[in-house]
């Protein structure tokens, strides 16, 4: 499984459309207290152990500030057999294209 690329009006129809969705903000937690789209915040470091915190969710949105950390988490969710029926989205170019005016 490959986690898909998708932009910030993709994540926000996902967001608006599909049920049981999750974004997972794999920043650090200084990070995400600066600024946030929502969602949950498990930092890089921490994705491996908190799987059991994503079970409820089919869908899930990996967010960072550029799409570094985020992509890398993705492929680590992909991998794992525990998200092998999930549908896992990548937000390519993270969230420094959101406007927080």
């Amino acid at each position: 499984m490959i986690a898909q690329d998708i932009d910030l009006l993709a994540m926000q129809a996902i967001l608006q459309n599909t049920t049981s969705v999750l974004v997972v903000d794999v920043r650090e937690p200084w990070e995400f207290e600066e600024f946030n789209v929502g969602g949950r915040n498990i930092p890089l470091a921490d994705i491996r152990q908190r799987h059991d915190e994503l079970s409820e969710y089919q869908t899930i949105v990996v967010v960072c500030t550029n799409g570094t950390r985020s992509r890398v988490a993705a492929k680590d969710y992909c991998r794992a057999e525990v998200f092998k029926d999930k549908q896992i989205y990548h937000l390519k170019g993270g969230i420094l294209e959101v406007d927080d005016d």
